[in-house]
């Protein structure tokens, strides 16, 4: 739990900002209206601000309510990234934050509705939120609204007026405020700001009525700009005061961040008027599809798991389209897999892909998920065969369709590397070292990539490659937050290679080397900086970490 992780020691920031004070004029094609307050933002640097997101995401990053599912990361980066795009090509983003934040959107484990800006440039968004929006516009407008608290720099003018306050207590109450705002911490509310000290931040923290419009108007227009449908906005406002009027069980922190006011509601609509349609409509089944394994995902109990596994019965209930029917499945199977009663599993996707094959079927791309759940239901089966076959046929189909994004490829990439670790004698060194090759490519290019580290370390271990395996999870390690621990592998990595063992691979180790340098450098840099923080105690310096 993210509460508990206050006791924990902070790390280093995983990235290295550079600050430019007083960096260049706002760039862009598009006039905007004035943002408010920017002369508050400016006293807090964009540096200071992204070090302080990256304290907070070090401890979020090691709790477990902290989600790194492939197929569900890809589908928000499908809607994160276009309106970071539109917010661009606006030129809400200037030169600074735009090479130094990290405008990264991110998964919570939690069945609550929220979503939250952190310093930065990152984005918090809980399963429960994705799992009660009905399209991928209604999602998209939240995305929006928080992307606007980043680019328009509302934390920053909360906390330049509490530049008095040691960094280590304002990354305390963020975390204190976010612990709070889960499903099952509603009454830790009152304790994350019991003193006069802590309630006085969270009032800076909190976003004023001015800076909720200033995010609805900017927001909506990043959803046109964006491609998406503007009426999801309204939609989602709709959405939530509907369903809330019904709901008493603190599931809904967002709006007590972000109260829904009449005004923001009817705001909203009157954008609405002369608004043109998108291009080309998008069709409800792939969101369907992803609320459904958002709504497995928040919820792992027994119980939860079973009322998913269970269909409607005939009759009950409203008339369900093919998407709201391959939803259900789609959840029941993933369901039925994860309580381990894998043959009503393989019926309900049996059931989905006749759903699939029918005339009025939705669009042929739907198969490439369910050829995902195929496959991971396959594993959990322990037919590590069958899901290396699946995905295989998938990889395959991939290859003959134009070129896919690489958020389109890390899914498939990161299922087979746990295929491949799980797989048959016969298969087993074919498959491990295909997945090592894949993997080494992707990490090379993609070297933020924290699960993707873990699984060639993973690979790389079964293989016996114990230099190339050590490097990476030195890598793993330092990506969330532990120089400690990367360093502790990469010291081994380094007695290993000078043990003069055979075999070693000395391109892998020289790199070793050179990040046992760069980590020993981040981390003198870190204890120096820590020393000049007042009211904060730096970590004791590690006398074996020395070269």
């Amino acid at each position: 739990m993210l509460a508990a992780a206050l006791a924990l020691p902070l790390q280093g920031p995983q990235a290295q900002a550079v600050e430019r004070p007083g960096g260049p004029p706002h760039e862009g094609n598009t006039p905007r209206l004035p943002a408010l307050g920017e002369s508050a933002a400016e006293d807090f640097a964009v540096g200071a601000e992204r070090r302080l997101g990256d304290e907070v995401m070090t401890v979020i990053r090691r709790d477990p309510a902290y989600l790194d599912d492939p197929q569900l990361l890809q589908y928000l980066q499908s809607l994160w990234q276009p309106l970071v795009a539109a917010a661009r090509t606006r030129g809400d983003i200037d030169v600074d934050t735009a090479s130094q934040f990290a405008w990264e959107a991110f998964l919570v484990r939690d069945r609550s509705v929220n979503a939250f800006a952190l310093p930065g440039g990152f984005v918090g968004v809980h399963l429960g939120l994705i799992a009660m929006t009905r399209t991928r516009d209604q999602l998209a407008s939240v995305l929006a609204h928080e992307l606007t608290h980043v680019t328009q720099r509302h934390i920053a003018r909360g906390l330049a007026v509490q530049q008095r306050q040691t960094l280590l207590s304002v990354v305390g109450m963020i975390l204190a405020l976010l612990a709070a705002s889960r499903a099952d911490n509603a009454d830790l509310a009152q304790a994350a700001v019991m003193g006069g000290q802590a309630a006085a931040l969270q009032g800076q923290l909190n976003f004023s009525r001015d800076m909720e419009r200033e995010a609805d108007r900017i927001g909506f227009a990043l959803l046109a700009g964006a491609g998406f449908d503007a009426a999801g906005m309204s939609a989602m406002f709709e959405l939530m005061d509907r369903t809330n009027r019904f709901n008493d069980s603190n599931a809904y922190p967002y709006l007590r961040s972000h109260p829904l006011t009449q005004e923001r509601q009817s705001e909203a609509r009157m954008r609405l008027q002369g608004q043109p349609l998108p291009a080309t409509a998008a069709s409800p089944a792939l969101h369907a599809l992803m609320a459904a394994r958002a709504s497995v995902l928040m919820d792992p109990s027994v119980a939860s798991l079973h009322r998913l596994q269970q269909l409607p019965l005939a009759g009950e209930g409203e008339p369900q389209g093919a998407a709201t029917q391959l939803a259900a499945l789609y959840a029941a199977a993933m369901a039925a897999s994860l309580l381990n009663e894998h043959a009503l599993a393989a019926q309900r996707i049996a059931q989905a892909q006749a759903l699939l094959a029918a005339p009025n079927a939705p669009q042929p791309e739907l198969e490439h998920v369910f050829v995902m759940l195929r496959a991971e239901a396959a594993l959990a089966a322990g037919d590590a065969a069958a899901a290396l076959q699946q995905l295989g046929t998938l990889r395959q189909a991939q290859q003959g369709a134009p070129r896919a994004d690489a958020a389109a490829q890390r899914p498939l990439l990161l299922l087979q590397a746990q295929a491949a670790l799980r797989a048959p004698p016969p298969q087993r060194a074919a498959a491990l070292r295909e997945a090592t090759e894949r993997l080494q490519t992707w990490v090379a290019q993609h070297p933020q990539d924290a699960t993707g580290w873990l699984l060639l370390g993973n690979c790389a271990q079964a293989q016996g490659q114990r230099l190339r395996a050590l490097r990476a999870q030195a890598e793993e390690r330092a990506l969330l937050g532990d120089l400690t621990g990367a360093l502790d592998r990469l010291r081994s990595g380094r007695e290993l290679a000078r043990s003069g063992a055979a075999g070693q691979d000395f391109i892998e180790a020289s790199i070793i080397e050179v990040r046992w340098r760069e980590l020993q450098a981040q981390r003198r840099a870190l204890l120096a900086e820590r020393r000049g923080r007042p009211g904060e105690r730096a970590p004791a310096e590690d006398p074996d970490a020395q070269p």
